[in-house]
């Protein structure tokens, strides 16, 4: 029953800072005081503190949100099962697209002067992350599944390209809907991996509901 009770309230307090994500991406977090978390949470400020005690606790919070969803994504099990493959990468770039989008450059900068432990611990997780691609990158390339091109380019490309595409500013200087440029991308990376011969054991028709799912949190955030 305690378990049941604890699990509750740790359901509820990520629910409110997954209200909270949105906006400090967008302007990070140094300049705000808990009162104004409180509304952003859209909270009384007697429920806020009724589940965190502080501002740290809040971005302590945040940065939990992130790790556990970076390590949702397990070692891949990988044998000779070809589709095993298509399937993982698909998993990557959904990761891939919800990270670009969820983490920023302002965050990240505002963590490492506040409360650089949590930076380190957030930067240790994706580093983690980073090496666990590149290692499914390489075991495709020896399995003869994927083209022989560098894994490190892979990764930097959805740093920089992937973020710059979803930028509202581009999409709307190109006439382009969020939808177009995920579907558009995910072909690119697609083609640009897999070896031709190899390329119709990934199943397109798993990743639509993914792209669907992620242009409505993209929209809804856009109205934040």
């Amino acid at each position: 029953m305690k378990e049941q009770i604890e699990n509750q309230q740790e359901i509820a307090r990520v629910k409110l800072l997954k209200k909270l994500i949105s906006a400090i991406m967008n302007d990070g977090f140094q300049s705000l005081r808990m009162d104004d978390i409180a509304k952003k949470m859209d909270v009384s400020r007697a429920k806020m503190y009724k589940n965190f005690s502080s501002k740290q606790e809040v971005i302590e919070g945040v940065v939990n949100v992130f790790i556990d969803y970076i390590e949702e994504l397990e070692d891949p099990n990988l044998n000779d099962d070809e589709e095993s493959f298509g399937v993982w990468f698909q998993h990557l770039f959904e990761q891939s697209v919800s990270l670009v989008g969820k983490i920023s450059d302002v965050f990240l900068k505002d963590l490492q002067l506040a409360y650089p432990d949590l930076f380190d611990r957030l930067k240790g997780t994706l580093s983690k992350r980073e090496q666990q691609t590149l290692k499914f990158y390489q075991y495709g390339k020896d399995k003869g599944i994927f083209n022989q091109i560098n894994e490190k380019f892979i990764l930097l490309q959805d740093d920089i390209l992937l973020r710059e595409i979803l930028n509202v500013k581009y999409l709307l200087y190109n006439q382009m809907s969020i939808q177009q440029v995920l579907y558009d991308y995910y072909q690119f990376k697609k083609v640009q991996l897999f070896k031709a011969e190899k390329i119709n054991i990934v199943d397109d028709s798993r990743i639509h509901p993914v792209i669907e799912h992620i242009v409505e949190k993209f929209n809804r955030n856009l109205h934040v």
